[in-house]
């Protein structure tokens, strides 16, 4: 019976390293998402460059769209930028941005001396909508179908393969039923 007892150790030390051998191979930018097939959770908050202009999930409604959370202390933000920026030009569907956490100056400022991609940006200050949407951090993004619901969840920042591979072939397959629903 002792001799069993000493052999405890080894089975949790192997179990464990099946579990953490496992985790090696998760992508880590694929998160699962609750809302996902859910609409945009409810919310009141001010747009960005106009404090006291109350926005609410019905503004967001209409058109596929992608929905991107972003913060000026948020470095990975600041790589995807000028993708955002050269998609906002392209015109394909409206980027939506969330300022998450973050301060209405400096956001504004960045926006200013960088580019604005966003068609609207929500300052979520306190972080409320972003908790509501499951934000770990930013940079997150959301394509949201023309009824205003969450299709997808991407954490990480936007680059051309991430457009290319993951969201784009799914902003066409969305648009396209948009389409067929006389959008």
């Amino acid at each position: 019976m002792k001799k069993l007892v000493l052999f405890i150790p080894l089975v949790l030390f192997l179990g464990m390293g099946v579990f953490l051998y496992q985790g090696l191979f998760l992508n880590p930018q694929k998160l699962d998402s609750a809302l996902e097939g859910k609409p945009v959770p409810a919310f009141q908050l001010e747009r960005l460059e106009t404090p006291g202009e109350i926005l609410t999930e019905a503004d967001l409604k209409g058109e596929v769209s992608l929905i991107n959370v972003w913060a000026t202390w948020c470095p990975a933000c600041k790589y995807e930028h000028p993708y955002l920026m050269m998609l906002a030009r392209q015109d394909i569907l409206p980027i939506y941005g969330i300022n998450y956490r973050d301060e209405r100056g400096p956001a504004i400022r960045e926006l200013s001396r960088e580019g604005d991609p966003y068609a609207i940006n929500i300052f979520d200050k306190d972080g409320r909508l972003g908790l509501d949407l499951g934000v770990y951090g930013a940079p997150e993004s959301f394509i949201v179908d023309h009824n205003g619901i969450i299709r997808f969840r991407y954490a990480g920042p936007i680059d051309r393969n991430v457009w290319s591979e993951t969201l784009y072939p799914m902003i066409q397959q969305l648009q396209a039923e948009a389409k067929q629903d006389g959008v």
